[in-house]
């Protein structure tokens, strides 16, 4: 099959380079979070400066540069699908990102996983196809490779409680049909997402390091779809909460790397 043709060449004909030149004093850790309204509340509520930008066919994308207790961080909207995520977050890297921490909701395929509640993927299931242009043919790839204690030290200082394990990432969200998610289950995924795999192979193929926690939305293991919170202006105040664990963790980050 076509996937099963990797290719480990370094070097394509367009790379990001090519578009998007090194900035001077770009922050090394970028926040990256999913829906518009939860970015654009805490763009606004950190008092985010635009310091770049990548654009295609759907428009301009700014970066932002923020603070969080003192330290400077770059904060850019994720792309839904992991082409577009994937694509985009290489044009960041572009211009100096050393490390992704993004954020996302997700469906559960465990009931018992409360809504908004918070889950931290230590691999997933590689049903897209973007990973298999940056890394070999398998079936799953380990994920949140670093920062898992770090995060979860955040999240018992914050008083939250969370689930891990694996997620799976499909690029057919109108496709999870119930013989799939039976079968995802049977491989040990509690939820479903749509770039995961595909980040943690981008970034391993250009060094950086990625970091992704989600929160749980719509409930796909029950007899009938339950959306639960899945529109992003649900419960947006507890979102934003959960948005800022991300912050949180950059700012660890910062103080363990001194």
């Amino acid at each position: 099959m076509l996937l099963e043709e990797f290719d480990n060449d370094k070097t394509a004909i367009i790379e990001p380079y090519m578009v998007h030149q090194p900035l001077p004093d770009f922050p090394e850790t970028v926040i990256s979070i999913f829906h518009h309204t939860l970015f654009s509340s805490l763009v606004e509520a950190l008092g985010g400066e635009e310091i770049a930008f990548t654009k295609d066919v759907d428009g301009i994308w700014p970066v932002y540069r923020v603070e969080y207790k003192g330290k400077p961080f770059a904060m850019y909207k994720a792309r839904l699908g992991a082409p577009a995520c994937v694509g985009s977050v290489e044009d960041v890297i572009a211009y100096g990102a050393k490390r992704i921490i993004m954020l996302g909701n997700c469906g559960v395929l465990d009931g018992s996983i409360a809504d908004c509640g918070i889950i931290i993927p230590t691999r997933a299931i590689r049903d897209e196809g973007t990973s298999y242009h940056y890394l070999p043919a398998s079936d799953y790839i380990d994920v949140n490779k670093k920062y898992i204690p770090e995060f979860m030290s955040v999240l018992k200082e914050k008083g939250y409680d969370y689930v891990t394990g694996t997620t799976w990432t499909t690029d057919a969200f109108y496709r999870e049909t119930r013989e799939k998610v039976a079968r995802r289950r049977e491989m040990g995924a509690i939820c479903v997402e749509m770039e995961c795999a595909a980040m943690q192979a981008m970034c391993d193929f250009r060094g950086v390091e990625f970091f992704q926690y989600l929160y749980a939305a719509d409930n796909l293991g029950g007899e009938k779809w339950d959306p639960r919170s899945l529109s992003g202006t649900k419960r947006l105040t507890e979102k934003e909460k959960i948005a800022l664990l991300a912050f949180e963790l950059a700012y660890k980050i910062e103080e363990i790397r001194k």
